[in-house]
Order: C-alpha cells, then sequence, then structure tokens
C-alpha cells in the first residue's frame, strides 16, 4: 500500500527557515549533495515514527507553494498518476527524473490540495 515517505517546505530564505526549524523542534538539516539547491531535513531517529523531508528555495514561477507539501512513495509514476487524472485529480508536473532519487510526478487531489508522487530509482 503507498504511504506518505516524504514533506517538502518552500522558502524565501532557507537559512532563515533551518534556524527556525532547528531551533524550535531540533530538526538536523543538511544540504543535499544533488543538483540543485535542497536540504534534508531529519525530524528524529529512523527507529522512531514519522517522517524526513526537504525544503528548497521557492521558485518566482513554476511550483512554488506556502504549505508543507507530502509525497507518497508508489511502484510506477505512470501508473499512479493516470489513477490521479481517472479520480478527477490534476497532474501539474508530468513525470520529471530526480537524478540518484526517482521519478516524481506533482499532483492536486479533487480538493486543491497538493502532493507529490515518488517512484524510487536511483538511475532516474
Amino acid at each position: 500500500m503507498p504511504r506518505v515517505v516524504h514533506f517538502d517546505i518552500d522558502t524565501d530564505d532557507p537559512e532563515r527557515a533551518i534556524g527556525f526549524y532547528s531551533e524550535i523542534f531540533g530538526w538536523r538539516i543538511e544540504k543535499w549533495e544533488g543538483p540543485m539547491d535542497y536540504w534534508l531535513v531529519m525530524t528524529g531517529p529512523e527507529e522512531e515514527p514519522g517522517i524526513n523531508g526537504g525544503m528548497g528555495r521557492r521558485s518566482d514561477g513554476g511550483l512554488s507553494f506556502t504549505t508543507y507539501r507530502c509525497t507518497i512513495e508508489v511502484p510506477d509514476a505512470d501508473e499512479y498518476a493516470a489513477k490521479v487524472k481517472e479520480k478527477g485529480g490534476q497532474v501539474l508536473m508530468e513525470k520529471t527524473g530526480i537524478p540518484g532519487v526517482g521519478w516524481f510526478v506533482a499532483c492536486v487531489d479533487t480538493e486543491g490540495n497538493h502532493f507529490g508522487l515518488m517512484q524510487t530509482d536511483e538511475s532516474a
């Protein structure tokens, strides 16, 4: 069964946001070594329930949000994107490769909530 595996926080000022979340919650936030400005957010020990996420710079155009966005891991991004459309949702960004991570699809549900689909594939 697909489940929520990641959240994203868009920021205007990543350093300010890092200070905010790390000082309030004690979250450990580290720069990702991938091809874009992105920080990994570790919210607690792996052996405890919960999920980790990330944060990036809010873009001037395209996909930019002022909410937390959850990402759901799926076995096949194309199949689940088709299901989203079939059930009345929208795909805002078709399947896009994140190098070394997998395939991402940005979606909106029937209530206007944004979420992501992730198919893990390190060869993406």
